[in-house]
């Protein structure tokens, strides 16, 4: 897919996002608005109710007995406290409010229109804001010589509506994170999916490559000894026969790699372990690139101060590992290559450090370079041979014997690959897991 196509599903992707998420807000802001005016008129209904009440009583006959130390006639009443008893105010207001689910959030009070004295209910610490509350009824019905109006105001009003819609909300939210989420992951799935297709594309070309080129000298070195000229000359014979001996291990080399990688991935790999001794194993690999050093002008020192080296692990995937860093090494040094290794013990295991003068790996590298198929870029794709499996391979090899492998490298000053491995692995249980 071309990289014009994802940008353009991506810009369409995220304005369709937008859009929902801004919908959903919008939907979930007229719902609140919506509760906002039912609890308003509930309210409004309510205070209504209270004071129709409180006609009806001071209709009743009864209401003249409402004052026991006085006897008031009903049809002339003094003041608003020969009307409305504040024990009888707050039942009423209290049994309307629970109708609306209301307990305890609320305070009321009944005050005077004109110099705002409050005379009755729980007002105190709300003066100002039962003046300015919009839940105010008149009481001049009961009372006309007497202004007086019923004011109510909600502390927690905000709270009590958004915990009406508090499951609504809370469904919303939790959908526009998971539209967010699965946007963000099929942006990054997109992407990685790119990518690993370019790094299969580069490791086919690149194994193309690789094979073509042995396969290419076979085919030449075998054509040169069918001539006949050639036959007759021994010498010529045994070079051309050379030729095609090396370019064959060559070639089977590296499909061993690609095949390895393979079984390893699968997981179902046993290691055949068994006691090796490191400095051994080191020294064998060194003395098989001393001639490839030496064509170069190049150099190999090694320091070998691990007092305790003898490990339990499998002889040739240790071999491939330890063959894999020093042919980086010397693959990755223009020049003469400088190649230094050593060992040392270092918390009860022994600590392998391959190191070079080489062109190094930046630091945007570093974090990629153990994963599979991954090539440092340097230009031509062909400059450095390879299939960007080789430190794949060595950290799962490291890994599977319980080791650790770090890189430290800074660009055009060098790399130094440090595989660390426990000296304690042959016990019962490792033991046990082998003979499985």
């Amino acid at each position: 897919m071309k990289r014009r196509t994802i940008i353009g599903i991506i810009i369409v992707a995220a304005i369709s996002l937008v859009g929902v998420i801004i919908t959903q807000l919008f939907w979930v802001d007229n719902a609140f608005k919506l509760k906002e005016e039912q609890f308003s008129s509930s309210t409004r209904i309510a205070l209504k109710s209270v004071v129709n009440q409180l006609m009806d009583s001071k209709n009743d006959p009864s209401f003249s007995y409402i004052n026991e130390d006085r006897v008031i006639c009903f049809h002339e009443p003094r003041t608003m406290f020969d009307i409305v008893d504040g024990s009888v105010l707050d039942s009423l207001i209290q049994k309307e409010f629970s109708c609306l689910k209301i307990n305890k959030d609320y305070v009321y009070g009944v005050f005077h229109s004109e110099h705002k004295r409050f005379v009755m209910g729980p007002f105190k610490g709300y003066e100002t804001e039962l003046k300015k509350t919009p839940f105010i009824v008149s009481l001049s019905c009961l009372c006309k010589s007497d202004p007086y109006l019923l004011g109510v105001y909600f502390p927690f009003q905000r709270s009590m509506i958004i915990h009406q819609i508090i499951i609504w909300l809370f469904l919303s939210i939790l959908f526009i994170l998971f539209l967010i989420t699965a946007f963000v992951f099929s942006i990054w799935s997109l992407f990685r999916q790119k990518k690993l297709s370019q790094m299969k594309s580069d490791f086919v070309n690149n194994m193309t490559h690789e094979f073509k080129t042995p396969i290419s000298t076979i085919s030449l070195a075998s054509e040169m000894l069918l001539k006949s000229a050639v036959n007759e000359s021994s010498e010529k014979t045994k070079r051309y026969a050379h030729i095609i001996f090396d370019e064959n291990i060559r070639l089977k080399n590296q499909v061993e790699q690609v095949l390895n990688i393979a079984v390893l991935d699968k997981g179902d790999f046993k290691f055949k372990r068994k006691e090796l001794d490191v400095h051994r194993i080191l020294t064998e690999a060194l003395e098989s690139f001393q001639l490839i050093i030496k064509e170069r002008a190049g150099k190999i020192s090694r320091h070998f101060d691990a007092s305790e080296y003898i490990l339990f692990a499998d002889k040739l995937h240790l071999t491939n590992s330890i063959n894999n860093l020093i042919d980086n090494a010397n693959k990755y040094s223009p020049g003469s290559p400088e190649i230094t290794v050593s060992t040392k013990n270092v918390n009860g295991g022994i600590l392998i450090s391959i190191e070079d003068e080489g062109i190094g790996i930046s630091v945007d590298n570093q974090k990629h370079i153990f994963k599979k198929l991954f090539r440092v870029p340097t230009g031509n794709i062909h400059n450095v041979k390879g299939f960007g499996l080789g430190l794949y391979y060595v950290k799962t090899v490291v890994e599977a014997h319980d080791g650790t492998i770090n890189l430290k490298s800074e660009l055009n000053k060098g790399s130094r690959f440090e595989i660390y491995f426990p000296l304690n692995l042959k016990d019962s249980k490792t033991l046990k897991n082998e003979k499985e």
